[in-house]
This record gives structure tokens, C-alpha cells and sequence, in this order.
């Protein structure tokens, strides 16, 4: 060893081994105090005026949508205001612990979508393909702290107001967690008012049915879940009786 190679190892305040770069996204933990405050006000001062004002929502069955955790909002997805509406039902005190499960390589792709995803949506970002070996144990540990999740078993968004295949990764979550309520939320109309692709806000009447909640250990195993699922979707986009949209 030379004396270089003994200063440069020994230097104080240099790690000898530094440790390398973690695969999982950063920022699925518990949001810091910043956030939370850049949170709520984000809300109240602009997500609730615009959908609950301008939009309007009719809502079914409210009292059924929880407001606190451990507990999964399962949706359709259409829109980026499905995630917002969503959001702005739910007490503004309470809205750090509730967490949207959004793809991290989409939202985190720049700083300004990163500021919006992480300080004022909150989100758990999960990577996609196969960067991370269980992408679920994030959504697992919020869940253990208490957190409410809300999920999009369609994936991505998909054709305004038609429902798409569910994904089989909610089924993976609710098996890890049998007792955890999931509650199906059927929204209408915010594919219209702002579709995927547009920036332009349309106003819209605009509606959110909420079903009553299930739980993974009265299922039966994984497909009977995923149907059994599947199935409230269909009886709550029944219960409207929309017309199809041209």
C-alpha cells in the first residue's frame, strides 16, 4: 500500500466501501412534513374548487368510501382526474395517509412531474418491468402503517368510459393482506372531461359509484377475487344505465 493509497482510504468523512444506489424508486415511505403541508394545500385550494365546483360529482353510497386506512380504493381509469376526484372526497386531514400506486418510470420521468407525483399527489411509485423483484412491498408497507391505497386493476389509461381487463396485481396485494377492505369506485364521465392525451378541461357531469367493500380471505383464492371483483364493476357501470359513448 502507498501512502496516497493510505490517505485517500483513511480520509475523514469518505466511506471506505461507498454502498450502491438502491433499486427500488425512492419516495415510498412515510411523505416528510413538507409534504404533507404542500398536500392539503394543494387540495384546498385547488383540486376540491375544480372538481367539486366546476365538475360537481354525483355521488353514490358515500358512505361507504373510507377515509382512513389500512384500506384499497379499486377504480376504473380513464382519466387523470379519476386519481383527483378521488383525492378530493377525502378529509383533508387525512390525505397524507392516502396513497395513489402509480407507475414510477411515467410519473418520476422529470423534476416537474416528479414535484407533482411525490409533494402534492403522495404517490408509491412503483417500478415496471422487472426492475424490482417484488414491486408489490411497498404497497404491503403502507398498508402495515395504516395508509390507504388507491389502485387502478386496468393499468394505464385505457378508451374513454370502457372497461378494461383487470390485472392480476391487486389480487397479489389483497392475498398478502386477507383482512384489508378493498372498495370498488365506479367513475363515470372524467374520461370525457378529460380524456387521456388532452390538457383541455371539459366540464362535464361527471359520476362516482362506490360499492360495498370485499375482502381477500372471503374470496376463495385468486381467480374467484378477480371475478368476484369484476363483477361489482359491472353492477355498479350498470346502475347508471349510461348510453355509450360516441
Amino acid at each position: 500500500m502507498t501512502s496516497g493509497q493510505a490517505n485517500e482510504e483513511t480520509r475523514p468523512g469518505r466511506p471506505r466501501n461507498p454502498a450502491p444506489a438502491p433499486a427500488n424508486p425512492p419516495a415510498g415511505g412515510i411523505p416528510s412534513w413538507r409534504s404533507r403541508q404542500l398536500k392539503r394545500a394543494f387540495f384546498a385550494l385547488f383540486v376540491r374548487p375544480l372538481i367539486l365546483l366546476v365538475l360537481g360529482i354525483n355521488m353514490r353510497r358515500r358512505h361507504l368510501l373510507p377515509t382512513r386506512g389500512p384500506g384499497i380504493i379499486v377504480a376504473n381509469h380513464n382519466s387523470h382526474l379519476d386519481t383527483l376526484t378521488l383525492m378530493a372526497l377525502m378529509p383533508l386531514g387525512r390525505l397524507p395517509e392516502v396513497r395513489p400506486v402509480a407507475a414510477a418510470d411515467y410519473f418520476l420521468a422529470n423534476r416537474w412531474l416528479r414535484f407533482i407525483a411525490l409533494d402534492l399527489l403522495g404517490i408509491l411509485p412503483i417500478a415496471r418491468g422487472g426492475i424490482v423483484s417484488n414491486p408489490i412491498a411497498l404497497c404491503r408497507e403502507a398498508l402495515d402503517r395504516g395508509e390507504l391505497l388507491i389502485l387502478f386493476p386496468e393499468g394505464s389509461r385505457g378508451d374513454p368510459e370502457r372497461l378494461a381487463e383487470f390485472k392480476k396485481g391487486i389480487s397479489l396485494i389483497a392475498r398478502s393482506r386477507p383482512d384489508v377492505p378493498i372498495t370498488p369506485v365506479f367513475l363515470h364521465g372524467l374520461g370525457k372531461a378529460l380524456p387521456k392525451g388532452s390538457f383541455l378541461l371539459v366540464p362535464f357531469f361527471c359520476d362516482a359509484f362506490v360499492g360495498e367493500p370485499i375482502v381477500y380471505r372471503d374470496s376463495g383464492g385468486p381467480d374467484e377475487f378477480m371475478d368476484l371483483l369484476e363483477r361489482r364493476f359491472r353492477t355498479l357501470a350498470a346502475e347508471g344505465n349510461f348510453e355509450p359513448w360516441e
